[in-house]
C-alpha cells in the first residue's frame, strides 16, 4: 500500500516548553493546554492554530497530519498534543499512549478512564533490519467480580447498565502499568503530570458539552455529578472552565506511589464504598487480585500483509476472519459488488462473533481458534454469492450476542517504528453512571458486555451462554486495536471506538486504504455496517449512490442515516519516515505530529 502525497492541512506542532522535566512544568503544562483548547474550540488567531481545507463527513473539520518523528492520533486535540510532546521529551510510543490515555480520561470521560479497561496492541520494531518485529497484546479488561453468576440481574432490570451492579473490576491501570513496566522509558510521574494539570481546570470543548445534556436528571440532580458538571445550578457551556478537582488529586497519588494506590488503600476503599452503596458486589480482594493478560498477539495475513491483532474475548478474530473472506476475491477497487463482498463478509463475521468468550472460562477453544484460520475462511467463502444477500440463518449464527456500547482509540507511531494500538472504554456513556466524589473517578458498566439467560429474540436466537457472566471472566468484546506491517516496509497503528461498530468501521479503513485512498480519506470515508440483526445495511448519508443501488440490486434492505457510528484514529509510517495521521472527524478528533 503506497500513501499519496499529502495535501491537506497539517497543524503545527503543539506548543511546548523547551524543557518539560523542569521544575516548573505543572504551570508549563497549565499554560500550554489553554493554548491548545483555544486552537480545539477554533479560535484561529494564534499562530499554532491551523485551518483545514475539508470537513469531514459530519461537517467537522478534517485534517492529514504529516511528521518525521512521531504521530499520535486521539480522538482529542488535547490529548493527541500531550502524547506528541511526551514523544519530543524522549519518550518512546507506549510513553506516549499513556500520556495519551490519561488524557483522554480526563477530558473524555465519557468514553474512557482509570474506572474502566481495555486493551493494546504494542509492536516492538526489530533491533537490526532482516529481523522480525516482536507484537504483544495486553488484555486489561474489566473482569466479573467474584460474587458474580448468570442469574444475578433480574429479567426486565436495568441494574446490568447503571448502578454498582453493572461495574467490573476497573483493569486500565493495571494495564497502563504493565506496558510502562514492560515498554516504557520515561518516569511514571512524568507521564500523569499532564492530566493533573487539565483536571485542575480546562476549557470544555464541544463533544463534551454536548453529551452531558443528554443527562439532565443525572447532571442536574445527582450532587455527585452536578458539582462538576453543572456547577452553577445550570449546564456548563462550551467554552468555560470546568474542574475535576478530586480526580486531580486521586491522578497526583497515582502518579507519586503508582497504581497500587489505586487497588488498595483510601481510593480502593472510596470506591468500594461508592460501588456497594448504589447496589454492588464489588470487593477489596476483587481489586487487589485483578491481573492483566499479556500475550503474543494474534497473527494473520492479507494479501501478504502481515495483520496483528487482539484474541478473543475482542473481535480481533473476526477481523482476520473477515480479511480471510475479501482475499478470495480480486483487489479491485470501490465497486458494487466488492462493498456487497465485504457486507458479506461483514454478516458472516458477526456469525462468527457468536461463538467468541472468554477462552479461559471454556473447555472448547477449538470452536475460537479456528475463526482466523484460512481453512476456516475457505469454508465459509463458497458462500458468499456476488449475485444476492441472503436470510440470516444462511449465515448461520449460533446464538444471540448483545451490542456493546462506546470506547475511546489511542493510535501512536514513534520515529523507530514503535507502534501502539489501545482501545480503552467505561462502556456507555458515563459508564454505570456512578461517581465517587471523593476520588472523582467514573465508573464503568461492563457487566452489561455479557449476555444474560431469557427468552429467544425474535428470529429464535437464545443468548449466548459462552457469554454469562462468572466470577473473574472477561466479557465479549468488539475492539480490535490491530497493528499492520505491510509488505513495502509500511507499518499501521489502527483501531476504533463505538461499540458493536468496532470491527467493521476498521476493516473499511483498511480497505480504504487497499483501495487508493490516503489516512485522512480512509478514516473519513462513508461506511457501511450491518450485524445480521436487524436485517438491514446502514449506510451513511452521502455514500456513493450507485454503490448503494447495486446494493439494493443484490437484495439488501438499506437504512441511510447520517454519519455516527464507529470512530477511527490511523496512523502509517512508511519506508521513507514519513508518518501520516488522522483522527476521526466524526468526533471531532484531530491527530498531531512533528
Amino acid at each position: 500500500m503506497q500513501e499519496k502525497s499529502p495535501v491537506h492541512a497539517q497543524l503545527p506542532p503543539p506548543v511546548a516548553s523547551k524543557d518539560i522535566r523542569r521544575d516548573s512544568r505543572k504551570s508549563s503544562w497549565a499554560h500550554r493546554l489553554r493554548l491548545i483548547a483555544f486552537c480545539a474550540l477554533g479560535g484561529l488567531l494564534f499562530h499554532h492554530c491551523t485551518k483545514p481545507t475539508h470537513r469531514g463527513v459530519g461537517g467537522n473539520p478534517s485534517y492529514l497530519i504529516k511528521a518525521r518523528n512521531g504521530a499520535v492520533a486521539t480522538e482529542n486535540i488535547l490529548c493527541s498534543n500531550i502524547g506528541v510532546d511526551i514523544l519530543k521529551a524522549g519518550g518512546n510510543a507506549v510513553d506516549a499512549a499513556i500520556a495519551a490515555t490519561f488524557c483522554i480520561g480526563t477530558v473524555a470521560m465519557f468514553s474512557s478512564g482509570i474506572g474502566g479497561g481495555g486493551l493494546m496492541t504494542v509492536r516492538i520494531p526489530p533491533e537490526n533490519p532482516g529481523e522480525q518485529s516482536e507484537v504483544f497484546t495486553i488484555d486489561f479488561r474489566e473482569t466479573a467480580p467474584a460474587l458474580a453468576n448468570k442469574t444475578m440481574y433480574a429479567p426486565g432490570s436495568n441494574s446490568s447498565q447503571f448502578g454498582g451492579l453493572s461495574v467490573g473490576v476497573p483493569g486500565e491501570l493495571r494495564g497502563l502499568e504493565e506496558a510502562h513496566g514492560r515498554w516504557g522509558t520515561l518516569p511514571w510521574k512524568m507521564l500523569i503530570e499532564p492530566s493533573i494539570a487539565l483536571a485542575e481546570g480546562w476549557t470544555l470543548q464541544e463533544e463534551l458539552a454536548k453529551r452531558i445534556t443528554w443527562f439532565p436528571d443525572l447532571m442536574l440532580g445527582n450532587p455527585d455529578w452536578s458539582a462538576v458538571f453543572t456547577p452553577r445550578g445550570r449546564f456548563l457551556r462550551e467554552g468555560e472552565v470546568i474542574r475535576r478537582t478530586n480526580y486531580s488529586r486521586t491522578l497526583a497519588t497515582i502518579a507519586s506511589e503508582g497504581p497500587d494506590a489505586f487497588y488498595k488503600g483510601p481510593i480502593a476503599d472510596s470506591l468500594i464504598n461508592k460501588i456497594r452503596a448504589t447496589g454492588g458486589i464489588l470487593s477489596h480482594a476483587d481489586f487487589e487480585n485483578y491481573s492483566v493478560r499479556v500475550d503474543r498477539a494474534l497473527e494473520g495475513t492479507y494479501r501478504g500483509n502481515k495483520v496483528y491483532t487482539t484474541h478473543a474475548p475482542t473481535s480481533g478474530p473476526v477481523l482476520l476472519h473477515m480479511f480471510n473472506l475479501m482475499e478470495h476475491f480480486p483487489m479491485g477497487g470501490r465497486t458494487p459488488v466488492n462493498v456487497h463482498r465485504a457486507v458479506e463478509s461483514l454478516k458472516f463475521g458477526f456469525a462468527a462473533r457468536t461463538k467468541i468468550c472468554d477462552p479461559a472460562f471454556n473447555n472448547d477453544t477449538n470452536r475460537i481458534d479456528e475463526i482466523s484460520t484460512k481453512s476456516f475462511a475457505d469454508l465459509v467463502a463458497a458462500n458468499i454469492t456476488d449475485d444476492r444477500t441472503h436470510p440470516l440463518q444462511y449465515y448461520n449464527p449460533e446464538y444471540d450476542v448483545k451490542t456493546d456500547h462506546g470506547t475511546s482509540h489511542t493510535s501512536v507511531v514513534d520515529k523507530n517504528g514503535m507502534a501502539v494500538s489501545l482501545t480503552s472504554t467505561v462502556n456507555l456513556i458515563f459508564g454505570s453512571q456512578v461517581l465517587d466524589p471523593e476520588t472523582g473517578v467514573i465508573l464503568n458498566d461492563e457487566m452489561d458486555d455479557f449476555s444474560m439467560p431469557g427468552v429467544p429474540n425474535g428470529f429464535g436466537l437464545w443468548p449466548s451462554p459462552y457469554n454469562y457472566p462468572e466470577p473473574g471472566k472477561r466479557p465479549l468484546s468488539s475492539t480490535v486495536p490491530t497493528i499492520v506491517e505491510y509488505q513495502d516496509g509500511s507499518v499501521a497503528a489502527v483501531g476504533g471506538s463505538g461499540g458493536g461498530r468496532i470491527f467493521g468501521a476498521v476493516f473499511q479503513t483498511l480497505l480504504n486504504l487497499e483501495w487508493g485512498l490516503d489516512a485522512r480519506e480512509a478514516v473519513e470515508f462513508w461506511r457501511v455496517h450491518t450485524q445480521l440483526l436487524p436485517a438491514l445495511v446502514d449506510a451513511d448519508l452521502g455514500y456513493p449512490r450507485n454503490i448503494l443501488a447495486g446494493l439494493v440490486e443484490r437484495g439488501h434492505t438499506l437504512a441511510v442515516t447520517p454519519p455516527v457510528a464507529a470512530v477511527v484514529q490511523l496512523v502509517i509510517q512508511h519506508p521513507n519516515g514519513h508518518i501520516f495521521a488522522a483522527s476521526d472527524s466524526r468526533k471531532n478528533g484531530i491527530a498531531a505530529g512533528y
